[in-house]
């Protein structure tokens, strides 16, 4: 039997598609139904390794984790990841597939139509319901022929259609109301319902703007959703990292991120925040000031990126930081910037085949064609400067590079387990004093006793005292989202559209 479908598009980017998708696949698992995300094309610098190796937007394996199910690569069968020159790394089915242009891109539509058609029958084959995520807005006119994500979509899945609306920014009635206008009859017919989400206030002064929506719109309104301010579940679009306010939290501990302009897997820095720690994201030496910590991000350009800190002064200023006595990590593209050089003999990245880094690791990195995609289960190998008393801690995550790194340092991590059997071989780099270190694992601080371990470390630097980190449990937040979700929508509307009776539920 082929799975029921309800998809989820949005009169804009960052309306919180995302997350209403994630909400939903929370909400039929609990009713009782195999539920499962897909997005045809997701273009994230976020992104998630699958069991399998393959490379999927991070907000797909979010909404897989809330339907209680792991990722694969068939729920985001396309993802873009922009680079330098504007241009994108093209990923289909997990995989690198080509580096192009926009332009270049839309002559392969034809081919990628048939390859989400394929993973979107397999996923319906499996399933009961299939929650579908649009991209953008699906009244991009200049677009509309080449789209891949919407429309096109809602018709090949047969798929009655939320239209999301973000009412925080302002004129949602008017952006609603022209997105109904620029679709054509049969798009505008396949629209079962509106949602206003992200408002804050008092829902019965919205009641004479939505009775004239839904007259002048002949949709109806399912249902307003609130603001959500405490929820952590990982962010997609970078967006979120515009919009957010960084207030330094007084006594607590001061972390720098450094905001690098492809900076990808942002959200490997979300369980910070909860650890008595404020978590900036900069851009300029003004910003930085002297923290507790400086981290550098994975990036998808390290090569670009580099010259970008270098430009603003940042490069130099964190190396003085490092004499000061300021720790430094790396992650991933950050960990390839901490070394001594990076080569680049197949201009992966860059025309330049040879980059200094930052010489405050002793280690030299090469890119190579072949890019790494795998999770990890490791031991932690060093136990001096913030690693003390470590040693011998197993930690997960997973690993997303094109670079091979060789260390004259000591190594940081010992990989033990890989779903492929690949293991034993060493991951990381650690200096003499333990004050800085790199690797290529995310998801490192989502490892609850390393990061606490870490933060008691700077704590006792700074002659704090220690704060118990207060580590989110995320099977709470998924169900706090879905209840909070439950309570604006009208589910039994909901269930009508998408044609299921969730016996006794409603």
């Amino acid at each position: 039997m082929s799975a029921k479908t309800l998809m989820v598009q949005g009169t804009a980017s960052s309306v919180g598609k995302s997350i209403i998708v994630a909400a939903l696949c929370r909400i039929f698992r609990q009713d009782g139904f195999k539920v499962a995300p897909f997005k045809s094309q997701n273009m994230a610098l976020n992104s998630f390794v699958t069991k399998e190796g393959g490379e999927i937007g991070r907000a797909q394996a979010v909404q897989a984790e809330a339907a209680g199910i792991d990722p694969s690569v068939d729920m985001n069968p396309i993802l873009l990841k922009p680079e330098a020159d504007a241009r994108s790394q093209v990923i289909v089915l997990g995989k690198v597939w080509k580096n192009l242009t926009a332009r270049d891109y839309y002559t392969y539509t034809p081919e990628l139509v048939g390859i989400i058609e394929k993973s979107l029958a397999r996923l319906r084959a499996n399933y009961d319901i299939i929650v579908i995520e649009g991209a953008g807005s699906p009244a991009e006119i200049n677009l509309k022929e080449q789209e891949i994500v919407n429309m096109r979509v809602a018709r090949m899945a047969e798929a009655p259609v939320l239209l999301v609306g973000d009412i925080d920014r302002g004129g949602v009635f008017a952006s609603i109301i022209g997105t109904l206008e620029l679709l054509d009859d049969v798009e505008r017919e396949m629209v079962a319902g509106l949602i206003i989400n992200k408002f804050r206030g008092d829902v019965s002064l919205l009641k004479p703007g939505l009775d004239i929506l839904e007259k002048k719109s002949g949709k109806l309104v399912l249902g307003i959703v609130p603001y959500f301010r405490e929820l952590k579940i990982a962010q997609e679009d970078s967006v979120w990292l515009e919009e957010r306010r960084d207030v330094v939290a007084v006594p607590g501990l001061d972390i720098a991120v450094i905001k690098l302009p492809h900076m990808s897997n942002y959200d490997d820095f979300d369980p910070l925040d909860a650890g008595g720690c404020s978590v900036r994201f900069i851009s300029s030496v003004a910003e930085l000031g002297s923290p507790d910590l400086i981290i550098l991000p994975g990036t998808k350009t390290t090569i670009f990126d580099l010259d970008y800190l270098r430009k603003q002064g940042l490069a130099e200023v964190i190396v003085q930081r490092v004499k000061e006595g300021i720790p430094v990590i790396g992650i991933c593209g950050g960990y390839q910037m901490l070394g001594k050089k990076i080569n680049d003999p197949h201009n992966v990245e860059s025309r330049q085949t040879v980059v200094d880094g930052l010489g405050l690791l002793d280690i030299e990195t090469t890119f190579a064609d072949i890019k790494t995609t795998t999770q990890v289960k490791a031991r932690v190998t060093a136990g001096q400067g913030l690693l003390s008393g470590l040693n011998g801690l197993q930690i997960s995550g997973y690993e997303i590079h094109m670079g091979q790194t060789k260390s004259s340092d000591e190594y940081l991590f010992q990989v033990i387990e890989t779903p492929d059997n690949r293991a034993g071989y060493y991951d990381g780099t650690i200096n003499e004093s333990g004050n800085i270190f790199g690797t290529y694992i995310h998801g490192l601080f989502h490892n609850a006793a390393f990061t606490k371990a870490i933060l008691d470390r700077l704590q006792e630097r700074r002659g704090l005292s220690q704060h118990v980190p207060e580590f989110f449990d995320i099977e709470e937040q998924y169900d706090a989202l879905a209840r909070g979700i439950r309570e604006s929508l009208d589910m039994r509307r909901l269930y009508k559209i998408v044609g299921l009776d969730p016996v006794g539920r409603y």
